[in-house]
């Protein structure tokens, strides 16, 4: 069978997406042992800003698996996944209007209901499948290092930060059944999400943070658990409106 232009461009930005996550778990994972050692540099070097000084402490104080969910979840999936989640949403829509290919593509023999899911499903399987399966290889990249971890609680960390991204994914998709210009959504989404990122940093006022809910504190209630976080109950609430807000848009919307 052969793939339409479409589906290779999604398969490839997936397959990029996954190696990109991937290579920065690697490194991550083989400097353990260099992070382990040298840890008292780090707090002093790390002591002027408050909330990296708590993630040494998180780290010092439950040792590997506080490092992979930093390194894993909070660094690599917060940083290329916002990224992913936002690229993969704003085109979804408003990149056919933008190239006049919209008209096209609502003359189709299926319901706007059904193309939209379509395009809906097929980006947030673009967001949350490389979280896990990279996440898959985690045990054994441990393995090299001489450290263990707990699979199934690790997987339920995936779970959760597959939700938040896709928090940010269906918010983004929103704005793509609604505009034109996929690259002024991508913009201002990366805008803002850089800008909760940066007051998270903030002492003060880190709690006004999105990124509260997806930080080492989070992930290691997560861990401990091994069970639904109690933001999923937001998580899916955001997911929900917005998927439903999405396709009201889409039944009126025209070229």
């Amino acid at each position: 069978m052969t793939l339409n232009r479409q589906t290779r461009a999604a398969l490839f930005a997936t397959l990029g997406y996954f190696v990109a996550l991937e290579l920065m778990l690697v490194a991550a994972i083989l400097y353990w042992p260099s992070f382990r050692d040298n840890v008292g540099a780090l707090r002093v070097l790390t002591k002027p800003i408050p909330m990296l000084n708590d993630m040494i402490n998180e780290i010092e104080d439950l040792g590997a698996i506080a490092y992979v969910l930093g390194q894993h979840f909070f660094k690599g999936c917060n940083v290329l996944g916002c990224a992913a989640a936002t690229l993969f949403a704003a085109g979804a829509i408003a990149g056919e209007a933008n190239r006049g290919t919209l008209e096209i593509l609502l003359a189709r023999p299926i319901s706007r209901r059904r193309l939209l899911l379509e395009r809906w499903a097929t980006g947030a399987v673009q967001v949350v499948l490389p979280i896990f399966l990279t996440t898959l290889t985690v045990p054994m990249l441990l393995a090299r290092v001489d450290e263990s971890v707990q699979f199934w609680p690790l997987m339920w960390c995936a779970a959760h930060q597959g939700l938040f991204l896709l928090s940010i994914y269906a918010v983004t998709f929103l704005m793509s059944t609604m505009g034109r210009t996929p690259l002024r959504i991508t913009f201002v989404v990366l805008l803002l999400s850089i800008f909760q990122f940066s007051i998270y940093m903030v002492k003060t006022v880190t709690h006004y943070s999105l990124f509260r809910l997806a930080d080492i504190q989070t992930f290691r209630e997560v861990y401990s658990t091994a069970g639904p976080h109690g933001t999923w109950w937001l998580f899916l609430g955001v997911i929900g409106l917005c998927l439903v807000a999405s396709l009201a848009i889409f039944e009126r919307r025209v070229p």
